[in-house]
């Protein structure tokens, strides 16, 4: 009897524990398992205001794909893939930037991401022809003159090293971040929903890589300037939240304590609000700092004519009292 117990014990633990390693007896049939969501069959993918949002980032998702193209390789999409110009004028100025090994590994990366980023946008909701877009040196170097309150000599030129590259492209995935943030709360359908996240993850790591190659040099002086790199990403920010005309939205990569992750650091490697979620923009705002001229109706900067779909189109005509 004692025998037939033991027996019995030990054949049930084996099969738990056979069990707990996802063993299937011979014979024995197991279904595949449930790897995502599954939503009720009235659920919907797409809304039609969802279209609108998404298709208004795709302003921004040129500018990163050519400038981090043209940065890393020196050539932009219509040599990666053409068919998602559509058409649209060649960037203004772009050119391969004198990196080393690392930056254009990272930035290398991040255009083919961004590539990817322009492609699933376009199969989701539909696109629109790249719009004319200024990355020349001397539109960044108008944009640092603007940080800095007075006119850089020489000229600042994004192109001439890792660090100056870095810098000026601490000037772009963030924009995008923060418009992704404020996009969020009005996005209803499923697929949008899903693929805002999947947007809003990568651009938050692209931002994140740059902001922490720019920390680590943060007390370096860029070259010829007496300023340093991190004196450098606070004039960046401070620019963005002027030309943005809605508070502080960001900070440099080194931060008074009161600024810092619960009023305790100095390190700002993620810019964060005060209870560490991240800023939001709205599509005027992203404008406004996109064109330089805290204007969403007066284009400029990145985007001389403008951009395009619908939001942006529609802001481009000032309102009767304007």
């Amino acid at each position: 009897m004692t025998t037939i117990i033991s027996n019995s014990f030990l054949s049930a633990f084996f099969l738990l524990i056979l069990s707990s390693l996802n063993f299937v007896p011979l014979g024995v049939s197991n279904p595949p398992p449930t790897c995502g969501p599954v939503f009720p069959p009235d659920a919907v993918a797409v809304y039609a205001e969802d279209i609108h949002f998404l298709q208004f980032a795709l302003n921004l998702e040129y500018l990163e794909a050519e400038y981090f193209l043209f940065g890393a390789l020196g050539y932009g999409l219509d040599q990666v893939a053409q068919e998602l110009a559509m058409g649209g004028p060649p960037p203004k100025g772009a050119k391969k930037a004198n990196l080393d090994d690392l930056a254009k590994r990272l930035i290398e990366e991040f255009g083919y991401q961004e590539v990817g980023h322009l492609r699933v946008i376009k199969s989701t909701v539909g696109g629109y022809p790249r719009p004319l877009l200024d990355l020349s040196a001397s539109n960044f170097a108008a944009i640092m003159d603007n940080a800095f309150g007075h006119h850089l000599e020489p000229p600042f030129d994004p192109y001439a090293n890792s660090v100056n590259y870095m810098l000026s492209s601490y000037l772009i995935p963030y924009v995008g971040l923060t418009g992704y943030v404020g996009m969020n709360p009005f996005l209803n359908g499923y697929k949008t929903k899903r693929l805002l996240g999947g947007l809003l993850g990568v651009e938050s790591g692209q931002d994140a890589v740059i902001r922490m190659y720019l920390y680590e040099r943060s007390q370096e002086l860029v070259h010829p300037y007496n300023y340093t790199v991190a004196e450098f990403t606070t004039q960046i920010s401070k620019l963005r939240n002027n030309l943005g005309r809605c508070g502080i939205k960001e900070e440099g990569v080194i931060v008074p304590t009161n600024l810092g992750a619960e009023n305790l650091t100095t390190s700002n490697v993620l810019s964060a609000m005060s209870d560490s979620k991240s800023y939001g923009r709205t599509p005027a705002e992203i404008l406004r700092i996109v064109y330089g001229t805290g204007n969403e109706h007066v284009p400029g900067g990145f985007l001389p004519n403008g951009g395009d779909g619908k939001i942006a189109r529609q802001l481009l005509v000032p309102p009767p009292y304007y």
